[in-house]
Formats: structure tokens, C-alpha cells, sequence
């Protein structure tokens, strides 16, 4: 689909994913704080409260102030590119993105310890993986779309990488170099 820009399809999705974000989180803080953790579906699912002052995995839980700037220039980068989006593909991908980097920066601003020093509120758990959140999840996820797209070809305008060499390499191995035949002056039809 390439007809229309998709920045409103971007901001709504990136809506839907902070507001889930930062409600589930609420949720969490309220329920969870000074709580055990909640084991369901056998100990498959775990919820329980986690402050991450790192990144994903905990890494460099010392460096919050570095995330912050790097969740911004992401955003940033977001908003900028969405501008000349026309792939729904891309508009859903980057949504996501968006909406999870929001949320974790809103956390990182709002949250103790201080301003642009906030942990992060992480709370799903499942075995062999490390603690996360809603934002995370979206990141990932538009992580994993933003690469089958770019291994597919798709561009932000919708258009696919190749497609018009594709064409020209085709026309060129039927013997059609792709310009347009002279026309004599006996050909070019009646004058006016």
C-alpha cells in the first residue's frame, strides 16, 4: 500500500503501545510493591516487580542518563523519518518502535530516583529470559518486523529495493532496451 502518508497510523500505534505501557506499569506498582512474585500457567509466566536502571538485560546500569539521551535521539530519528513514510508495514514497525522507546523514556524521566535518572518498571518474566516490560516487548517486535522488511526489500515508501532494476534487467533480456523507438517522419502521424 503506498498511496497516503502513514504518520497517523505511526502515532497510533505508538499511542496504543505507551498508553498499554504505562497503565500495565501502574498496574504493576500498585499490585506488586512489597508483594511475592505471581507464578501462573504452571511457573511458564511470572509477574513480578523489577526496577532496571540499565538497558535491556540490566547492562550498564550505571550509564541511565546515556539510555535517556539515546531513547530521545531514537524518537527523534522516528518522527523524522515517518514524515516521508507511505508503507503500512513500516508505519506498524516504527509505531512500535516509537511506542516502546516512549515508554521507557517516560519511566527514565518520571521515575525515582530522580529526573532523567528513572528506573525502569520491568514485571513479565518468563524462564531462561530476563525480566521486561510492554515497552520492550514492542522494541523487540519492531525490531524483528524492521529486519524481515529490510530483508525483503520493503522500503519507507513502499516501494521494493530492486524492483526497477529488476525491470530494467528484464526488459534488456527481451531485446527491449527500455527507449522508445524512432518514429520516421512518415510515421509520426497527421500534422495539425
Amino acid at each position: 500500500m503506498r498511496t497516503g502518508r502513514k504518520l497517523p497510523v505511526v502515532i497510533g500505534v505508538a499511542f496504543t503501545v505507551l498508553t498499554l505501557d504505562v497503565v500495565t506499569k501502574l498496574i504493576v506498582v500498585h499490585t506488586l510493591s512489597g508483594h511475592s512474585p505471581i507464578r501462573l500457567l504452571g511457573g511458564f509466566l511470572t509477574l513480578l516487580l523489577l526496577r532496571n536502571s540499565g538497558a535491556a538485560f540490566s547492562i550498564g546500569t550505571s550509564m541511565t542518563i546515556v539510555f535517556t539521551a539515546i531513547a530521545v535521539a531514537v524518537i527523534v530519528y522516528i518522527l523524522r523519518a515517518a514524515r516521508r513514510l507511505r508503507s503500512l508495514p513500516w508505519a506498524i514497525t516504527l509505531g512500535l518502535l516509537l511506542g516502546g522507546a516512549t515508554g521507557n523514556l517516560t519511566d527514565r524521566v518520571f521515575r525515582s530516583p530522580g529526573l532523567f535518572r528513572g528506573d525502569v518498571v520491568d514485571w513479565i518474566e518468563l524462564p531462561h529470559w530476563p525480566v521486561f516490560n510492554l515497552a520492550d516487548s514492542a522494541i523487540v517486535c519492531g525490531g524483528v518486523l524492521a529486519v524481515l522488511l529490510a530483508l525483503r526489500g520493503i522500503r519507507l515508501d513502499g516501494s521494493r529495493e530492486g524492483a526497477h532494476e529488476a525491470g530494467d534487467q528484464a526488459a534488456t533480456e527481451d531485446g527491449d532496451d527500455g527507449a522508445r523507438p524512432a518514429l520516421s517522419a512518415g510515421a509520426r502521424g497527421p500534422r495539425r
